[in-house]
């Protein structure tokens, strides 16, 4: 058999085999190999130079970005975890009443009985009449305008920022970061149940207020905030942030729902220890939002944190990192990974 022939046979069992093993190299351009779900998309941990209080959720295949920049509220899509920090935001909200005009906060975009809402913090310039608005989508993409829909107030109307929904039995729940009285003395975690995507039925219960020495640093006020909903193979738990967001000491606490009614403060239990803190290099590790992987095989978290000590708010990046899920269905975070380390995110 000549040569030619012997290099024609070979090639054909290499692809051959390629096919069947799933294997079959796409877009070199990328740098990345598909190989049906067993390897992924290499990425930087360090997504952008720049992002606070990240928010982003993964629905029918696009990842969205929401955050608030010129003003108002913008929704970015990219159709991978890597492109998050790249791709171009589109302003989907402009306010245009003077009281919620200013200081626009932590926008987070939920998509909840077959609409996009967005729930954000805004107020007049004065910080003590920050209150949580609800803005509502006018498409099935969120990428178009929002128009607003409601404030949110329980019956005890306070100070509130960082409102978040959660899903729990077919019904809605509002959980935010608020004042106990009309004084910026300390900011605690609450929870009401809502009527609808849009207004909060009943009052308010408290749920977290900063009660171990990690949650207490950075001077005054002291903090509870930035609360999130993840929900693990069945297990409930709420994933909020701690100490004071300008300092090193930033962090993630961790309540998880043990009884059966969320709406009782005694049915949650508060991790003893923050479950993501500072390392060597990374420091204010906080306010943080979860998705998956397209296939839903890996737990990935978003969240802003800076890279040199004592920068604060200024120094703010965004992060993407790999966690896992142990065998009680508890988040194990680990330890921020240093700028530039690898992830990988299957297709």
């Amino acid at each position: 058999m000549n040569r030619r022939i012997v290099s024609i046979c070979m090639a054909i069992v290499c692809l051959l085999t390629a096919f069947l093993s799933g294997c079959t190299q796409r877009d070199a351009a990328k740098g990345y190999i598909s190989s049906g779900g067993t390897q992924g998309i290499p990425f930087n941990n360090k997504l952008a130079d720049s992002g606070s209080d990240p928010w982003v959720i993964l629905k029918d295949g696009v990842y969205y970005y929401c955050y608030s920049a010129d003003g108002g509220v913008c929704v970015a899509k990219a159709d991978t975890i890597p492109q998050i920090g790249s791709a171009r935001g589109v302003k989907v909200w402009t306010p245009d009443d003077p009281e919620y005009s200013q200081e626009i906060w932590a926008p987070e975009l939920h998509y909840l009985q077959g609409k996009w809402y967005i729930y954000v913090a805004a107020d007049n310039g004065d910080n003590a009449n920050h209150r949580m608005l609800c803005l509502e989508g006018s498409s099935d993409d969120p990428t178009e305008p929002f128009t607003f829909k409601s404030v949110l107030r329980a019956t005890t109307d306070r100070w509130a920022i960082d409102g978040t929904v959660m899903e729990y039995n077919d019904q809605l729940y509002f959980i935010w970061s608020g004042w106990e009285g009309f004084e910026n003395v300390e900011q605690r975690l609450y929870i009401a149940k809502m009527a609808d995507p849009w207004s909060i039925s009943g009052e308010r219960v408290e749920l977290s207020r900063p009660k171990y020495r990690w949650e207490r640093k950075g001077g005054k006020p002291k903090i509870n905030e930035g609360p999130t909903a993840l929900e693990l193979n069945g297990t409930q738990h709420i994933v909020y942030s701690a100490s004071g967001s300008w300092c090193d000491d930033y962090c993630l606490g961790l309540l998880t729902l043990t009884g059966d009614d969320p709406m009782n403060a005694e049915s949650w239990r508060k991790s003893k220890k923050p479950v993501f803190q500072k390392s060597k290099n990374v420091f204010g590790p906080g306010h943080a939002s979860f998705t998956t992987s397209k296939d839903g095989s890996q737990h990935f978290m978003f969240y802003h944190a800076n890279e040199e000590s004592g920068s604060g708010w200024e120094g703010r990046r965004l992060w993407a990192q790999e966690f896992t899920v142990d065998e009680n269905n508890y988040p194990v975070f680990g330890t921020p990974l240093p700028a530039g380390s690898t992830q990988t995110v299957k297709e």
